[in-house]
């Protein structure tokens, strides 16, 4: 693995879970303690130089346990960045906080167990357009369709999760990866290549299905494309490892894009 990731590398989704935190009554997604020495120890030996903390929907609209984590990494010479819940009723001034500290995005998980709904996309897109930061977004692909007229138009940039995620994942050439790839297409939309397991039924070897939109995002849109790890790979009862996460980047992302997709991309939307 050794020379694999370019210098800068990027990991762009992964959480920390630390028990001394109490979780949301909502959340339905937990972890056991995955602090933050364990991923820095990952870092290192993957040659992952900058990281962003994706808040765990298991601690709902409560951010501190993602925010020390990204102090603990600062001290440690990753250089992070947050990706936090904030709702319509966030005030500017604890926004201006959180974008001191690192934080360039607001999470929407919008599956169950996810701390805030669709009546706040648009008012959180606006608060925090100012700020440069962007909205992320968790929701099964499938349903682009539906939702659509509510992810169009956003004031701030959109970054979609995993691929899209789409449970099951549809044929390359179907509607709903072709509304992936136009959002895309669109200029203000990035893709997570990341956690494929959250959509495939199949993960021998190299998740296929799910791989095949990988190509075509690839293929087409290289310069809005995003690699992520989403350690600790919550849910899963057969979580990937270090050896399976450089095989499907090395997959996923031909050697010449490298630098573009883990290093040049990362830097424009966070702001490294």
């Amino acid at each position: 693995m050794s020379g694999l990731l370019p210098d800068g590398a990027t990991d762009t989704h992964l959480h920390v879970y630390d028990g001394r935190y109490p979780v949301s009554r909502d959340a339905i997604v937990f972890a056991a303690n995955a602090l933050p020495d364990e991923y820095l120890a990952i870092a290192r030996r993957l040659g992952i130089d900058r990281a962003v903390l994706v808040q765990a929907s298991a601690y709902g609209l409560d951010n501190r346990c993602q925010l020390a984590a990204m102090a603990a990494f600062e001290a440690a010479g990753v250089t992070s960045r947050g990706v936090m819940v904030v709702d319509s009723t966030t005030g500017i001034e604890e926004l201006h906080r959180l974008h001191d500290l690192g934080v360039r995005g607001a999470r929407f998980h919008m599956l169950p167990g996810g701390a805030i709904g669709w009546k706040h996309l648009v008012p959180v897109a606006e608060l925090i357009a100012p700020l440069g930061w962007h909205i992320q977004l968790q929701l099964d692909g499938n349903q682009l369709a539906d939702v659509l007229d509510r992810i169009t138009g956003l004031p701030c940039p959109l970054v979609v999760d995993h691929i899209g995620r789409f449970m099951p994942p549809p044929a390359v050439d179907s509607e709903a990866v072709e509304m992936l790839l136009d959002l895309v297409d669109q200029g203000s939309t990035w893709v997570k290549l990341s956690a494929p397991y959250e959509s495939a039924a199949d993960r021998a070897p190299d998740f296929p299905e799910v791989t095949a939109v990988v190509d075509e995002l690839v293929r087409r849109r290289p310069d809005r494309l995003l690699w992520a790890s989403n350690w600790p790979h919550p849910g899963q009862l057969d979580p990937l490892t270090e050896h399976d996460l450089m095989r499907l980047l090395r997959r996923w992302i031909p050697t010449e894009l490298r630098h573009q997709i883990l290093v040049s991309n990362p830097a424009a939307i966070y702001d490294f």
